[in-house]
């Protein structure tokens, strides 16, 4: 009888873990969007910028990434992906730019 129970809560904990990301996902999706991002970034193609995909590969296995790639998307940069530049994002809150890095580097394309 416990193991059931236990078997049924580990059960429910997937389950409620999964709507957990889903709804993770589509919060992080609408700051990106909330926050600009979306406008020259895109998911699996690029746009003006590179798609969210290709850097996440670019950065895969890199340890210091998140802060690096937090500092370029608050204070705009050009050269790593082509001549147009990034502008700054003076106006996202670094908490949320730390979280958007976050999500792109580790979501699941």
């Amino acid at each position: 009888m416990k193991a059931t129970w236990l078997g049924m809560a580990a059960a429910a904990a997937v389950l409620v873990s999964g709507y957990a990301n889903a709804a993770d996902e589509a919060a992080m999706a609408a700051l990106a969007q909330k926050s600009a991002c979306m406008s020259c970034h895109n998911f699996d193609k690029k746009i003006v910028g590179p798609a969210y995909k290709d850097v996440a590969a670019k950065y895969k296995g890199d340890k210091g990434a998140e802060a690096k790639l937090a500092a370029k998307v608050k204070a705009g940069g050009k050269g790593a992906w082509g001549e147009i530049p990034m502008p700054p994002n003076a106006a996202v809150k670094d908490e949320d730019i730390k979280s958007l890095v976050h999500w792109i580097l580790t979501r699941k394309y």
